[in-house]
């Protein structure tokens, strides 16, 4: 396998540290399908808690922990909401088509963010027979394709109450809320409250090496349990991982702060190359995304480029490569990534 100085491909490629793998080692397990096993139940309290829900579902992916979300809300025919560039429908494969039914309209957000008029524009509300019937909307924050932006609160708030008026449900996909969380310092509860349902990842900035959890209700999530077992997701002692999420939240999210701060160091240095190819007002968390065109070059040009210099980046599209920092990015592999793109568009 090929290794990086600056490995800046995603975030989802932590490593397990060593005092994770003591208390994943150390877990104590039994079988999670009959719900027996007790460092899975105590993770599903916990994160639930942190979020304001009654109850909480671990999974091993933070696709199915929204699909099971998307599941509870939408009936086989109806359909959801979401903007364009959001991860329920562009990276989960068309999921929540094959398996639930569901059909999606989206809108365009600049950047991903959330004005709360697009989707209540959309929204199609008692149409009877003759249109999809709309009953739920998907907020992504902190927002991945559009570079690590994070949702307003205000902006959240007001469309919770919209939405709410109208009869539709919210869901977020918060993979990354925990970044929003440290970088605003806004409580996770405040955010997660919002919403009827939420999903979060451990194995992205918070290093587990699998998992999220989804939380909302006490009755929809036995529902969820069920579907889960129905995708064929139910587990046996699966503790051992739950640990390593436990440990996650007990001692990664503040430490989130530093990925956000090598991020806009980054942002800052390629900026200076003064070809308009970043914005560091928008590098808002840990995610940077640089415009080659900008420099004349392509996204797959560049990033064959930059991996010549040991450095690996994500095209995101035909114009834009992604730059994410991880507990696995030191400051030293910063320094690196900022030298090796600068030789690169110089």
């Amino acid at each position: 396998m090929v290794t990086f100085r600056a490995d800046l491909l995603s975030d989802t490629l932590t490593r397990p540290t060593d005092g994770m793998r003591a208390a994943m080692a150390a877990a104590e397990v039994g079988d999670d399908v009959f719900g027996e096993d007790p460092t899975v139940r105590d993770l599903e309290e916990h994160v639930a808690g942190l979020l304001g829900h009654e109850a909480g579902l671990f999974t091993p992916t933070g696709s199915l922990a929204n699909q099971l979300g998307l599941r509870l809300h939408v009936a086989p025919g109806q359909e959801l909401l979401a903007d364009s560039g959001a991860h329920v429908v562009r990276a989960e494969l068309g999921a929540a088509a094959t398996f639930s039914g569901i059909t999606s309209r989206t809108w365009t957000a600049d950047r991903g963010r959330l004005d709360p008029a697009d989707p209540l524009r959309l929204a199609a509300i008692g149409v009877g027979p003759y249109q999809v019937e709309t009953t739920l909307i998907v907020v992504e924050n902190t927002h991945n394709f559009g570079g690590g932006t994070i949702q307003p609160l205000d902006s959240i708030r007001e469309l919770r109450a919209r939405a709410s008026a109208l009869g539709v449900a919210l869901h977020l996909d918060g993979a990354r809320l925990w970044n929003a969380h440290v970088a605003t310092g806004v409580p996770l509860e405040d955010y997660g409250r919002e919403f009827d349902t939420v999903s979060v990842c451990l194995s992205k900035g918070l290093g587990a090496p699998i998992g999220s959890v989804l939380v909302g209700s006490a009755e929809r999530l036995a529902e969820a349990r069920v579907w889960r077992k129905r995708y064929g997701a139910g587990m046996r002692q699966v503790g051992i991982l739950a640990a390593a999420g436990r440990y996650a939240l007990d001692h990664h999210i503040e430490r989130l702060a530093d990925d956000h701060a090598r991020a806009r160091r980054f942002a800052d240095s390629v900026a200076e190359l003064g070809l308009g190819l970043i914005d560091p007002g928008s590098v808002e968390t840990n995610i940077a995304m640089v415009d080659v065109t900008a420099a004349g070059r392509t996204p797959g040009e560049v990033s064959a480029a930059l991996a010549e210099r040991s450095v690996r980046a994500y095209p995101v599209d035909s114009s834009r490569l992604r730059f994410v920092w991880h507990l696995d990015v030191d400051d030293a592999a910063t320094d690196h990534a900022i030298e090796a793109v600068r030789e690169v568009l110089a």
